[in-house]
């Protein structure tokens, strides 16, 4: 008697499905896959041409002013109106540091040291107030909530220049004009960074994660600063560097509230140099082109030293 195991050995296998056939045609370089996945979808030489020109020309318009700025530091006063003004010359930035760096006892140091202490004391005051301010909008939920962030996003309306009288008017009676506390204290209250503060936290914190954390024991401030602060330290170095390069480039406020040269900015210090050449026979046009490019160099180190948290944060949402 015969007794039949299996199937018989002579069935071949059928091919995989994953199996690819030689003959298989393949997307060609420089195709993309269409979005119903029906076949490559082939850019043209005028799409690419566009957008390579599109993006060389603003590479250039953005870089133009910075290239200008090189150049012109690199020459002395007479060289500055009479040579082409995109290519050096004889080159004297040596000389225009030490004139620059000894001028009034070497004011510009002093300008200099006030718009990074301005800058840093106040940016970080604002960054620590307007990240509470969104975590508390984004995770509480209180009577008057709607109201509040309909009041912070209508003061983008409000100008800032229209509060400069009253403004001036309530230091003058605090007394704390022409002090550090006249351009620290304003900045450290900014709608657009508790409304920026808000919504990050809204994509970047779990409710649930604090919950777990109540349940564990953990009060509201150590919730804060343990969980909700470090979720948000992208979008806290994002409202930090905002702040910084506003305070940085402000120009109005010092103006009006500083009047002790040795107090200024290096954007109203600067200023004073162009008004020299306007009230009086000297052109410090040199210096201040010196001094203008000598204060992009703390902008580029911020930029490049808060690089990681963009990019963690970019790389967030792709990690689950």
């Amino acid at each position: 008697m015969t007794v039949t195991i299996g199937p018989s050995s002579s069935s071949s296998p059928s091919p995989s499905p994953s199996t690819t056939e030689p003959g298989a045609s393949r997307p060609k370089r420089g195709a993309t896959a269409s979005r119903d996945g029906t076949g490559p979808v082939r850019h043209s030489r005028r799409t690419k041409a566009l957008v390579l020109g599109g993006v060389v020309f603003f590479t250039l318009y953005s870089l133009a002013p910075v290239w200008w700025l090189i150049v012109s530091a690199t020459k002395n006063q007479s060289d500055l109106y009479t040579t082409n003004g995109l290519w050096f010359s004889d080159l004297h930035f040596t000389d225009n540091l030490k004139a620059l760096f000894t001028y009034q006892d070497g004011i510009f140091l002093k300008w200099l040291w006030n718009t990074l202490y301005y800058g840093v004391v106040g940016t970080a005051g604002m960054t620590l107030v307007c990240v509470a301010c969104g975590y508390g909008l984004a995770m509480y939920q209180f009577r008057g909530r709607g109201v509040l962030m309909g009041c912070i996003i209508g003061s983008f309306l409000v100008p800032h220049a229209l509060l400069t009288i009253p403004s001036f008017l309530l230091f003058t009676d605090l007394r704390i004009v022409d002090t550090p506390s006249a351009i620290i204290v304003p900045s450290l209250f900014n709608a657009f960074s508790v409304y920026l503060a808000k919504v990050y936290a809204e994509g970047a914190i779990p409710p649930e994660l604090l919950e777990a954390a109540r349940i564990d024991g953990a009060g509201e401030y150590r919730i804060f600063f343990t969980v909700g602060a470090r979720l948000m330290s992208t979008g806290a170095a994002t409202i930090f560097l905002l702040g910084f390069v506003g305070s940085w480039n402000s120009f109005f406020g010092p103006l009006v509230f500083l009047r002790t040269p040795e107090k200024w900015t290096v954007m109203v210090g600067l200023y004073s140099w162009l008004k020299v050449k306007v009230d009086t026979s000297a052109d410090l046009t040199g210096m201040v082109v010196v001094g203008s490019l000598l204060s992009l160099i703390p902008m580029v180190i911020l930029m490049i030293s808060m690089q990681r948290f963009w990019r963690s944060g970019v790389t967030l949402g792709s990690i689950k």
